[in-house]
Protein backbone atom coordinates (compact mmCIF):
# COMPACT_ATOMS: atom_id res chain seq x y z
CA UNK A 1 0.00 0.00 0.00
CA UNK A 2 1.52 3.68 -0.99
CA UNK A 3 1.58 6.14 1.81
CA UNK A 4 2.97 9.52 1.34
CA UNK A 5 5.54 10.29 3.67
CA UNK A 6 4.72 13.59 5.47
CA UNK A 7 8.49 15.84 5.19
CA UNK A 8 10.38 16.34 8.54
CA UNK A 9 11.50 20.06 8.66
CA UNK A 10 12.34 19.99 12.34
CA UNK A 11 11.17 20.90 15.95
CA UNK A 12 9.63 24.18 16.94
CA UNK A 13 12.37 25.01 18.35
CA UNK A 14 14.53 24.07 15.17
CA UNK A 15 12.35 26.37 13.08
CA UNK A 16 12.62 29.30 15.53
CA UNK A 17 16.44 29.02 15.78
CA UNK A 18 16.43 29.18 11.79
CA UNK A 19 13.87 32.38 11.81
CA UNK A 20 15.84 34.20 14.35
CA UNK A 21 19.61 33.85 12.57
CA UNK A 22 17.45 34.47 9.13
CA UNK A 23 16.35 37.54 10.21
CA UNK A 24 19.22 38.65 11.73
CA UNK A 25 21.38 38.23 8.55
CA UNK A 26 18.79 40.03 6.88
CA UNK A 27 19.86 43.06 9.31
CA UNK A 28 23.61 42.61 8.90
CA UNK A 29 24.66 44.02 5.93
CA UNK A 30 22.73 47.71 6.46
CA UNK A 31 24.58 47.04 10.05
CA UNK A 32 27.75 46.56 8.32
CA UNK A 33 27.55 50.07 6.79
CA UNK A 34 27.97 51.29 9.94
CA UNK A 35 25.26 53.64 12.17
CA UNK A 36 23.86 56.29 9.38
CA UNK A 37 20.50 56.85 9.26
CA UNK A 38 19.93 54.99 5.65
CA UNK A 39 21.62 51.80 7.45
CA UNK A 40 20.07 52.29 10.78
CA UNK A 41 16.24 52.77 8.64
CA UNK A 42 17.28 49.44 6.55
CA UNK A 43 18.11 47.51 9.89
CA UNK A 44 15.42 48.58 11.94
CA UNK A 45 11.77 46.34 10.34
CA UNK A 46 14.33 43.34 10.75
CA UNK A 47 15.15 44.13 14.58
CA UNK A 48 11.61 45.04 15.21
CA UNK A 49 11.01 41.38 14.21
CA UNK A 50 13.74 39.86 15.81
CA UNK A 51 12.44 41.50 19.05
CA UNK A 52 8.64 41.52 18.23
CA UNK A 53 7.57 44.52 19.32
CA UNK A 54 5.20 47.17 18.37
CA UNK A 55 7.88 49.31 17.32
CA UNK A 56 11.60 50.65 17.63
CA UNK A 57 13.70 53.54 17.47
CA UNK A 58 17.16 53.54 16.95
CA UNK A 59 18.73 56.98 18.54
CA UNK A 60 22.88 58.80 18.55
CA UNK A 61 23.64 60.94 20.93
CA UNK A 62 21.95 63.72 18.72
CA UNK A 63 18.87 62.81 16.86
CA UNK A 64 16.28 59.74 15.78
CA UNK A 65 18.61 57.25 13.25
CA UNK A 66 15.34 55.22 12.39
CA UNK A 67 11.82 54.22 13.66
CA UNK A 68 10.06 50.81 12.86
CA UNK A 69 6.56 49.94 14.14
CA UNK A 70 3.07 52.24 14.22
CA UNK A 71 2.71 54.80 11.82
CA UNK A 72 -0.05 57.54 11.53
CA UNK A 73 -0.36 60.20 14.43
CA UNK A 74 1.07 57.55 16.81
CA UNK A 75 4.46 58.00 15.33
CA UNK A 76 4.84 61.52 14.59
CA UNK A 77 4.53 61.63 18.59
CA UNK A 78 6.71 59.30 19.69
CA UNK A 79 9.34 59.61 17.33
CA UNK A 80 9.55 63.03 18.34
CA UNK A 81 9.70 62.10 22.26
CA UNK A 82 12.12 59.37 21.32
CA UNK A 83 15.33 60.67 21.83
CA UNK A 84 14.08 62.48 25.16
CA UNK A 85 13.37 59.13 26.35
CA UNK A 86 16.93 57.96 24.78
CA UNK A 87 18.54 60.57 27.10
CA UNK A 88 19.56 59.02 30.24
CA UNK A 89 20.76 55.22 28.75
CA UNK A 90 23.18 57.36 25.96
CA UNK A 91 24.45 59.41 29.30
CA UNK A 92 24.86 56.26 32.06
CA UNK A 93 24.74 53.77 29.49
CA UNK A 94 22.88 51.48 31.59
CA UNK A 95 19.40 49.74 30.50
CA UNK A 96 16.48 51.68 30.84
CA UNK A 97 12.42 50.40 31.54
CA UNK A 98 10.19 53.01 31.13
CA UNK A 99 6.12 52.49 31.67
CA UNK A 100 3.21 54.19 30.55
CA UNK A 101 3.76 57.12 32.97
CA UNK A 102 7.29 57.90 30.77
CA UNK A 103 5.99 56.62 27.56
CA UNK A 104 2.04 56.29 26.47
CA UNK A 105 0.77 58.86 24.32
CA UNK A 106 -2.41 59.14 25.89
CA UNK A 107 -4.68 56.95 23.34
CA UNK A 108 -5.58 54.33 24.40
CA UNK A 109 -5.60 52.46 21.24
CA UNK A 110 -2.03 53.03 21.15
CA UNK A 111 -0.25 50.14 21.23
CA UNK A 112 2.83 51.63 22.58
CA UNK A 113 2.84 51.72 26.24
CA UNK A 114 6.08 50.09 27.65
CA UNK A 115 10.16 50.83 26.56
CA UNK A 116 13.09 48.92 27.41
CA UNK A 117 15.78 51.08 26.03
CA UNK A 118 18.87 49.35 25.78
CA UNK A 119 22.89 51.19 25.08
CA UNK A 120 25.16 49.87 21.83
CA UNK A 121 28.49 50.13 22.80
CA UNK A 122 31.65 50.29 20.64
CA UNK A 123 35.15 50.50 22.72
CA UNK A 124 33.16 50.91 25.55
CA UNK A 125 31.80 54.29 24.30
CA UNK A 126 27.79 54.17 23.96
CA UNK A 127 27.19 55.46 20.41
CA UNK A 128 23.47 54.64 20.52
CA UNK A 129 20.68 53.26 22.04
CA UNK A 130 18.03 50.74 20.79
CA UNK A 131 14.13 51.72 22.50
CA UNK A 132 12.07 48.56 21.99
CA UNK A 133 8.09 50.02 22.52
CA UNK A 134 5.44 47.32 23.87
CA UNK A 135 2.14 47.18 25.28
CA UNK A 136 3.67 45.99 28.19
CA UNK A 137 7.11 45.06 29.78
CA UNK A 138 8.94 41.66 30.74
CA UNK A 139 11.66 40.25 32.13
CA UNK A 140 11.73 38.47 28.92
CA UNK A 141 11.69 41.75 26.84
CA UNK A 142 14.29 43.42 28.59
CA UNK A 143 16.41 40.36 27.92
CA UNK A 144 16.24 40.25 24.32
CA UNK A 145 16.35 43.68 23.80
CA UNK A 146 19.69 43.95 25.93
CA UNK A 147 21.06 40.59 23.38
CA UNK A 148 20.04 42.18 20.54
CA UNK A 149 21.34 45.78 21.15
CA UNK A 150 24.78 43.87 21.81
CA UNK A 151 24.34 41.97 18.83
CA UNK A 152 23.98 45.32 16.91
CA UNK A 153 27.01 46.68 18.93
CA UNK A 154 29.31 43.78 17.74
CA UNK A 155 28.29 44.40 14.03
CA UNK A 156 28.71 48.12 14.60
CA UNK A 157 32.33 47.44 15.85
CA UNK A 158 32.96 45.24 12.58
CA UNK A 159 31.43 48.13 10.34
CA UNK A 160 34.43 50.43 12.39
CA UNK A 161 37.13 48.08 11.71
CA UNK A 162 36.32 47.80 8.28
CA UNK A 163 36.09 51.79 7.70
CA UNK A 164 39.74 51.64 9.60
CA UNK A 165 41.02 49.04 7.48
CA UNK A 166 40.16 50.83 4.43
CA UNK A 167 41.27 54.74 5.91
CA UNK A 168 44.98 52.17 6.22
CA UNK A 169 44.89 50.82 2.80
CA UNK A 170 43.86 54.66 1.12
CA UNK A 171 46.84 55.61 2.98
CA UNK A 172 49.48 52.87 2.82
CA UNK A 173 48.66 53.67 -1.16
CA UNK A 174 48.84 57.42 -0.79
CA UNK A 175 52.39 56.79 0.45
CA UNK A 176 53.40 54.22 -2.70
CA UNK A 177 52.28 56.77 -4.81
CA UNK A 178 54.05 58.63 -3.54
CA UNK A 179 56.97 57.03 -3.40
CA UNK A 180 56.89 55.94 -7.04
CA UNK A 181 60.30 56.85 -7.82
CA UNK A 182 61.06 60.34 -8.87
CA UNK A 183 64.69 58.63 -10.26
CA UNK A 184 62.72 56.23 -12.38
CA UNK A 185 60.32 59.22 -13.24
CA UNK A 186 63.41 61.55 -14.50
CA UNK A 187 65.38 58.57 -15.93
CA UNK A 188 62.01 57.80 -17.86
CA UNK A 189 61.42 61.11 -19.62
CA UNK A 190 65.73 61.34 -19.84
CA UNK A 191 65.33 58.13 -22.21
CA UNK A 192 62.11 59.65 -24.06
CA UNK A 193 63.35 62.88 -24.80
CA UNK A 194 66.98 61.11 -26.13
CA UNK A 195 64.92 59.78 -28.89
CA UNK A 196 62.86 62.79 -30.04
CA UNK A 197 65.63 64.05 -32.63
CA UNK A 198 66.10 60.71 -33.53
CA UNK A 199 63.04 58.63 -33.45
CA UNK A 200 60.33 61.56 -32.83
CA UNK A 201 57.94 58.14 -33.66
CA UNK A 202 59.26 56.02 -30.75
CA UNK A 203 59.53 58.86 -28.71
CA UNK A 204 56.28 59.78 -28.93
CA UNK A 205 55.24 55.54 -28.27
CA UNK A 206 56.90 55.72 -24.94
CA UNK A 207 55.32 59.00 -24.19
CA UNK A 208 51.82 57.25 -23.99
CA UNK A 209 53.05 54.71 -22.40
CA UNK A 210 54.49 56.78 -19.69
CA UNK A 211 50.83 58.87 -19.72
CA UNK A 212 49.26 55.44 -19.43
CA UNK A 213 51.47 54.62 -16.80
CA UNK A 214 50.90 57.54 -14.58
CA UNK A 215 47.17 57.52 -15.07
CA UNK A 216 47.37 53.69 -13.50
CA UNK A 217 49.12 54.64 -11.17
CA UNK A 218 47.70 57.67 -10.10
CA UNK A 219 44.17 56.54 -10.29
CA UNK A 220 41.46 57.46 -8.12
CA UNK A 221 39.56 55.13 -6.17
CA UNK A 222 39.14 51.68 -5.68
CA UNK A 223 41.63 49.43 -3.80
CA UNK A 224 41.48 46.51 -5.93
CA UNK A 225 42.61 45.86 -9.67
CA UNK A 226 42.95 42.63 -11.73
CA UNK A 227 45.85 41.26 -11.91
CA UNK A 228 45.47 41.15 -15.55
CA UNK A 229 45.71 45.35 -15.17
CA UNK A 230 48.01 44.77 -13.09
CA UNK A 231 50.85 43.31 -15.43
CA UNK A 232 49.46 45.76 -18.39
CA UNK A 233 50.93 48.36 -15.98
CA UNK A 234 54.32 46.77 -14.91
CA UNK A 235 54.47 45.89 -19.01
CA UNK A 236 54.14 49.86 -19.53
CA UNK A 237 56.74 50.40 -16.36
CA UNK A 238 58.95 47.72 -18.22
CA UNK A 239 58.75 49.04 -21.80
CA UNK A 240 60.19 52.52 -20.40
CA UNK A 241 62.70 50.50 -18.50
CA UNK A 242 63.55 48.78 -21.90
CA UNK A 243 63.90 51.94 -23.20
CA UNK A 244 66.44 53.16 -20.40
CA UNK A 245 68.73 49.94 -20.50
CA UNK A 246 68.26 48.82 -24.07
CA UNK A 247 69.71 45.22 -24.47
CA UNK A 248 71.26 45.20 -20.67
CA UNK A 249 67.30 44.05 -19.77
CA UNK A 250 66.28 41.10 -20.34
CA UNK A 251 62.64 40.37 -18.61
CA UNK A 252 60.51 36.58 -18.76
CA UNK A 253 56.82 36.82 -18.28
CA UNK A 254 55.51 33.39 -17.03
CA UNK A 255 51.64 33.28 -16.69
CA UNK A 256 48.85 31.07 -16.30
CA UNK A 257 45.56 32.39 -18.17
CA UNK A 258 43.58 31.45 -15.55
CA UNK A 259 45.01 33.70 -12.81
CA UNK A 260 44.40 36.79 -15.20
CA UNK A 261 40.64 37.97 -14.00
CA UNK A 262 41.72 36.96 -10.33
CA UNK A 263 41.01 40.72 -8.03
CA UNK A 264 44.37 41.49 -5.88
CA UNK A 265 45.32 44.57 -4.45
CA UNK A 266 46.48 47.62 -6.14
CA UNK A 267 49.80 48.43 -7.14
CA UNK A 268 51.54 45.52 -5.69
CA UNK A 269 53.42 43.73 -8.52
CA UNK A 270 54.77 46.79 -10.01
CA UNK A 271 56.84 47.94 -6.46
CA UNK A 272 58.32 44.78 -6.38
CA UNK A 273 59.20 44.94 -10.12
CA UNK A 274 61.14 48.21 -9.67
CA UNK A 275 62.18 47.10 -7.21
CA UNK A 276 63.83 44.20 -9.26
CA UNK A 277 65.11 46.12 -11.90
CA UNK A 278 66.90 49.09 -9.40
CA UNK A 279 68.28 45.96 -7.18
CA UNK A 280 69.38 44.21 -10.52
CA UNK A 281 70.64 46.41 -12.58
CA UNK A 282 71.41 49.63 -11.61
CA UNK A 283 75.01 50.58 -11.48
CA UNK A 284 76.35 47.46 -12.77
CA UNK A 285 76.98 47.35 -16.96
CA UNK A 286 75.88 43.67 -17.61
CA UNK A 287 72.86 41.92 -18.51
CA UNK A 288 70.18 41.88 -15.53
CA UNK A 289 67.29 39.66 -15.95
CA UNK A 290 64.11 39.33 -14.50
CA UNK A 291 61.48 36.85 -14.45
CA UNK A 292 57.72 37.46 -13.26
CA UNK A 293 55.93 34.26 -13.16
CA UNK A 294 51.94 34.27 -12.19
CA UNK A 295 50.85 30.61 -11.13
CA UNK A 296 47.25 28.87 -10.49
CA UNK A 297 47.94 26.54 -7.06
CA UNK A 298 44.46 25.67 -6.73
CA UNK A 299 42.27 27.96 -4.19
CA UNK A 300 44.85 30.45 -4.53
CA UNK A 301 47.54 32.32 -7.19
CA UNK A 302 50.84 33.19 -6.85
CA UNK A 303 52.77 35.81 -7.99
CA UNK A 304 56.44 35.88 -7.79
CA UNK A 305 58.53 38.54 -9.39
CA UNK A 306 62.93 36.97 -9.15
CA UNK A 307 65.95 39.08 -10.39
CA UNK A 308 69.70 37.46 -10.68
CA UNK A 309 71.06 40.52 -9.37
CA UNK A 310 73.54 41.61 -6.04
CA UNK A 311 70.41 40.31 -3.83
CA UNK A 312 70.95 41.27 -0.54
CA UNK A 313 71.14 40.61 3.57
CA UNK A 314 68.39 38.03 4.77
CA UNK A 315 68.25 40.65 7.95
CA UNK A 316 68.20 43.72 6.30
CA UNK A 317 65.03 42.56 4.64
CA UNK A 318 63.27 41.48 7.40
CA UNK A 319 64.05 44.45 9.09
CA UNK A 320 62.50 46.39 5.92
CA UNK A 321 59.47 43.89 6.33
CA UNK A 322 59.43 44.72 10.11
CA UNK A 323 58.91 48.10 9.80
CA UNK A 324 62.55 48.41 11.38
CA UNK A 325 64.23 50.24 8.29
CA UNK A 326 64.49 53.19 6.20
CA UNK A 327 66.00 50.98 3.40
CA UNK A 328 65.84 52.05 -0.62
CA UNK A 329 63.29 48.63 -1.24
CA UNK A 330 60.85 50.09 -3.64
CA UNK A 331 57.70 49.48 -2.01
CA UNK A 332 58.56 46.11 -0.48
CA UNK A 333 57.28 47.10 3.36
CA UNK A 334 53.99 48.85 2.20
CA UNK A 335 53.47 45.55 -0.15
CA UNK A 336 53.80 43.14 2.70
CA UNK A 337 51.68 45.71 4.64
CA UNK A 338 48.64 45.98 2.01
CA UNK A 339 48.52 42.05 1.67
CA UNK A 340 48.26 41.29 5.69
CA UNK A 341 45.57 43.72 5.76
CA UNK A 342 43.59 42.45 3.53
CA UNK A 343 44.09 38.85 3.63
CA UNK A 344 45.58 38.37 7.45
CA UNK A 345 49.10 37.47 8.19
CA UNK A 346 49.30 34.10 6.53
CA UNK A 347 49.56 36.25 2.80
CA UNK A 348 52.47 38.32 3.34
CA UNK A 349 55.59 38.82 1.03
CA UNK A 350 58.22 35.65 1.03
CA UNK A 351 61.78 37.12 0.27
CA UNK A 352 64.38 34.62 -0.90
CA UNK A 353 67.33 36.43 -0.82
CA UNK A 354 71.47 36.50 -0.23
CA UNK A 355 74.58 38.46 -1.16
CA UNK A 356 75.23 38.18 -4.78
CA UNK A 357 72.90 35.53 -5.15
CA UNK A 358 69.69 37.50 -6.64
CA UNK A 359 66.23 38.43 -5.51
CA UNK A 360 62.95 36.90 -5.58
CA UNK A 361 60.23 37.95 -3.89
CA UNK A 362 56.92 36.19 -4.28
CA UNK A 363 53.20 36.35 -2.47
CA UNK A 364 49.40 34.10 -2.50
CA UNK A 365 46.24 35.47 -2.71
CA UNK A 366 43.04 33.46 -2.49
CA UNK A 367 41.74 33.53 -5.70
CA UNK A 368 37.92 34.53 -4.13
CA UNK A 369 38.17 36.83 -1.03
CA UNK A 370 35.12 38.23 0.56
CA UNK A 371 35.27 41.84 -0.12
CA UNK A 372 37.97 41.80 -2.79
CA UNK A 373 36.64 42.88 -5.71
CA UNK A 374 38.26 44.82 -9.22
CA UNK A 375 37.02 48.00 -9.61
CA UNK A 376 35.46 48.33 -12.80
Amino acid sequence: MFSRRRKHFGTSADKATYATLHTASLATPSLREGLTPAAATKASKHLRDLLGTAAIAICDSTSVLAWDGVGGAYEDYHRGVAHGIAAATLRTGRTAVLGAHDVACGDPQCPVRTAVVAPIVTEDRVVAVLVAYSPRSSAALVRATEEVARWVSGQVELAELNKERTRAMEAELRALRAQISPHFIYNALAAIASFVRTDPERARELLLEFADFSRYALRRGGEFTTLSDELRNVERYLVLEQARFGDRLKVSLLIAPEVLSVAIPFLVVQPLVENAVRHGLDGTTGIGKITIRAQDRGLEAEISVEDDGAGSDPEVIRAVLAGESTSDSIGLGNVDARLRQVYGDVYGLVVETAPEAGTKVSFRVPKYSSGVHASA
